[in-house]
């Protein structure tokens, strides 16, 4: 079986995932960041997709809800998994995850995980620091 683990990495952590979910898989496991690299081959040609992206500003990246409209049709015919890392537990959690994937995909899939986020202060912007002092904590962070 081919499988073809899709995400979008801001920061990182969805990639960890994505690897972590490589490597627990027993299949022909291939990994795109679409943020960084080009589908090149055709959705058709894998047995199983995996989607995973992580929460930013309220919303999962925007290169995911586009591979997801692109290719609706052909991800509901697929053994389909989907996944989420966000800094939320619980009631937020699953609010953000149906947030991120239509309901159509949600139904159909086979899998789904919420997983946990990183606060990599390191790999963010200025603003993206600014905003996430006021939202996860009152220290300083570095």
């Amino acid at each position: 079986m081919k499988t073809l683990v899709v995400y979008c990495s801001s920061h990182g952590t969805t990639e960890k995932a994505a690897r972590l979910l490589r490597s627990e898989l027993n299949s022909e496991t291939y990994l795109i960041d679409i943020k960084k690299e080009k589908l090149l081959s055709d959705i058709n040609n894998y047995d199983a997709i995996i989607i995973g992206g992580s929460i930013h500003m309220g919303n999962i990246q925007g290169k995911i809800k586009q591979f997801i409209k692109k290719h609706h049709d052909v991800l509901l015919s697929k053994k389909l998994g989907l996944f989420l890392c966000c800094m939320h537990e619980g009631e937020l959690a699953k609010e953000q995850f149906e947030k991120a994937f239509p309901e159509s995909l949600r139904k159909v899939a086979v899998t789904t995980g919420l997983f946990g986020g990183e606060l990599l202060l390191s790999n963010m912007n200025f603003l993206e620091k600014n905003r996430s002092k006021g939202q996860w904590c009152n220290c300083r962070c570095k």
